[in-house]
Protein backbone atom coordinates (compact mmCIF):
# COMPACT_ATOMS: atom_id res chain seq x y z
CA UNK A 1 0.00 0.00 0.00
CA UNK A 2 1.72 3.43 -0.54
CA UNK A 3 0.46 6.47 0.56
CA UNK A 4 1.28 10.02 -0.59
CA UNK A 5 0.94 12.68 2.29
CA UNK A 6 0.12 16.58 1.46
CA UNK A 7 -0.11 18.82 3.67
CA UNK A 8 -0.71 22.61 2.73
CA UNK A 9 -1.66 26.20 4.91
CA UNK A 10 -5.58 26.66 5.40
CA UNK A 11 -5.69 29.10 1.88
CA UNK A 12 -7.64 29.35 -0.67
CA UNK A 13 -4.57 29.24 -3.28
CA UNK A 14 -3.42 25.83 -2.77
CA UNK A 15 -6.78 24.02 -3.13
CA UNK A 16 -5.29 23.91 -6.80
CA UNK A 17 -2.34 22.39 -6.02
CA UNK A 18 -4.11 19.78 -3.66
CA UNK A 19 -6.40 18.69 -6.98
CA UNK A 20 -3.26 18.19 -9.42
CA UNK A 21 -1.78 16.45 -7.29
CA UNK A 22 -4.81 14.47 -6.17
CA UNK A 23 -5.07 13.32 -9.98
CA UNK A 24 -1.66 13.18 -11.03
CA UNK A 25 -1.28 10.26 -7.65
CA UNK A 26 -4.57 8.96 -9.33
CA UNK A 27 -3.63 8.52 -12.63
CA UNK A 28 -0.36 6.39 -11.68
CA UNK A 29 -2.97 4.74 -9.00
CA UNK A 30 -4.77 3.40 -12.28
CA UNK A 31 -8.04 5.47 -11.70
CA UNK A 32 -9.66 5.32 -14.98
CA UNK A 33 -9.29 8.48 -17.17
CA UNK A 34 -13.27 9.18 -17.19
CA UNK A 35 -13.26 9.64 -13.68
CA UNK A 36 -10.20 11.78 -13.25
CA UNK A 37 -12.60 15.33 -13.82
CA UNK A 38 -14.51 13.87 -10.75
CA UNK A 39 -11.60 13.28 -8.49
CA UNK A 40 -10.28 16.31 -9.02
CA UNK A 41 -13.62 18.45 -8.30
CA UNK A 42 -14.14 15.92 -5.18
CA UNK A 43 -10.85 16.99 -4.18
CA UNK A 44 -11.35 20.54 -4.45
CA UNK A 45 -14.35 20.34 -2.89
CA UNK A 46 -13.09 18.50 0.14
CA UNK A 47 -10.17 20.90 0.41
CA UNK A 48 -12.12 24.19 0.44
CA UNK A 49 -14.56 22.77 2.73
CA UNK A 50 -11.40 21.72 5.26
CA UNK A 51 -9.67 25.34 4.33
CA UNK A 52 -13.04 26.93 5.42
CA UNK A 53 -13.20 25.18 8.44
CA UNK A 54 -9.94 26.50 9.57
CA UNK A 55 -10.35 29.53 8.43
CA UNK A 56 -13.73 30.41 10.41
CA UNK A 57 -12.41 28.12 13.31
CA UNK A 58 -8.39 30.79 13.85
CA UNK A 59 -6.73 27.15 13.31
CA UNK A 60 -3.57 27.44 11.63
CA UNK A 61 -2.79 23.97 11.51
CA UNK A 62 -2.32 23.03 7.92
CA UNK A 63 -4.92 20.97 6.31
CA UNK A 64 -3.80 17.16 5.13
CA UNK A 65 -4.66 15.23 2.56
CA UNK A 66 -3.63 11.61 2.18
CA UNK A 67 -3.77 9.60 -1.01
CA UNK A 68 -3.54 5.88 -0.74
CA UNK A 69 -2.94 3.63 -3.36
CA UNK A 70 -4.36 -0.59 -2.69
CA UNK A 71 -4.57 -3.39 -4.24
CA UNK A 72 -7.95 -2.58 -6.42
CA UNK A 73 -8.54 0.58 -5.04
CA UNK A 74 -7.58 4.09 -4.53
CA UNK A 75 -8.59 6.33 -1.40
CA UNK A 76 -8.02 10.21 -0.87
CA UNK A 77 -8.61 11.36 3.13
CA UNK A 78 -9.01 15.09 3.57
CA UNK A 79 -8.48 16.17 7.01
CA UNK A 80 -9.09 19.12 9.25
CA UNK A 81 -8.55 19.98 12.96
CA UNK A 82 -11.80 22.06 13.17
CA UNK A 83 -13.61 20.91 16.33
CA UNK A 84 -17.60 19.78 15.50
CA UNK A 85 -20.27 18.82 17.44
CA UNK A 86 -22.90 16.41 16.17
CA UNK A 87 -24.19 17.53 13.13
CA UNK A 88 -27.42 19.61 13.81
CA UNK A 89 -25.53 20.98 17.17
CA UNK A 90 -24.80 24.32 17.62
CA UNK A 91 -21.34 24.50 18.64
CA UNK A 92 -21.15 27.26 21.50
CA UNK A 93 -18.90 30.19 20.78
CA UNK A 94 -18.42 29.02 16.77
CA UNK A 95 -16.97 31.78 15.11
CA UNK A 96 -19.00 33.35 12.11
CA UNK A 97 -21.55 35.44 11.55
CA UNK A 98 -24.45 32.91 10.82
CA UNK A 99 -23.64 29.85 11.78
CA UNK A 100 -26.42 28.49 10.03
CA UNK A 101 -25.46 29.76 6.28
CA UNK A 102 -22.17 28.12 7.32
CA UNK A 103 -23.77 25.19 8.28
CA UNK A 104 -25.98 25.43 4.72
CA UNK A 105 -22.39 25.69 2.81
CA UNK A 106 -20.98 22.73 4.27
CA UNK A 107 -23.88 20.83 3.96
CA UNK A 108 -23.86 21.84 0.11
CA UNK A 109 -20.46 20.46 -0.23
CA UNK A 110 -20.94 17.29 1.07
CA UNK A 111 -23.73 17.18 -1.33
CA UNK A 112 -21.40 18.27 -4.10
CA UNK A 113 -19.48 15.09 -3.17
CA UNK A 114 -21.64 12.56 -2.69
CA UNK A 115 -23.15 13.52 -6.01
CA UNK A 116 -19.45 12.99 -7.11
CA UNK A 117 -17.69 9.94 -5.66
CA UNK A 118 -20.05 6.88 -5.29
CA UNK A 119 -17.60 5.66 -1.66
CA UNK A 120 -17.71 8.17 0.85
CA UNK A 121 -17.00 8.56 4.14
CA UNK A 122 -17.39 11.23 6.34
CA UNK A 123 -16.26 11.34 10.03
CA UNK A 124 -16.50 15.19 12.29
CA UNK A 125 -15.69 15.04 16.23
CA UNK A 126 -14.18 17.51 18.28
CA UNK A 127 -11.03 16.97 17.23
CA UNK A 128 -12.09 17.52 13.89
CA UNK A 129 -12.97 15.80 11.21
CA UNK A 130 -12.38 14.42 7.59
CA UNK A 131 -13.72 13.10 4.30
CA UNK A 132 -12.39 9.76 2.66
CA UNK A 133 -13.58 8.91 -0.67
CA UNK A 134 -12.44 5.84 -2.53
CA UNK A 135 -12.40 5.13 -6.49
CA UNK A 136 -12.15 1.47 -8.03
CA UNK A 137 -8.99 1.41 -9.89
CA UNK A 138 -8.24 -1.11 -13.20
CA UNK A 139 -5.21 -3.31 -13.47
CA UNK A 140 -2.24 -2.00 -15.68
CA UNK A 141 -2.38 -3.14 -18.95
CA UNK A 142 0.85 -5.52 -18.55
CA UNK A 143 -1.01 -7.02 -16.26
CA UNK A 144 -3.84 -7.71 -18.60
CA UNK A 145 -2.23 -10.19 -21.20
Amino acid sequence: MATVELRFSALPEHVRTARLVAAAVARRAGVDEAVLDEVRLAVGEACTRAVGLHQSSGITAPVKVLLIEEEKQFSIEVGDEAPRSAPGDKAPGALGSDPDAETEEDEMGLAVISGLVDDVEVTAGEHGGSIRMTWPTTPSATTLS
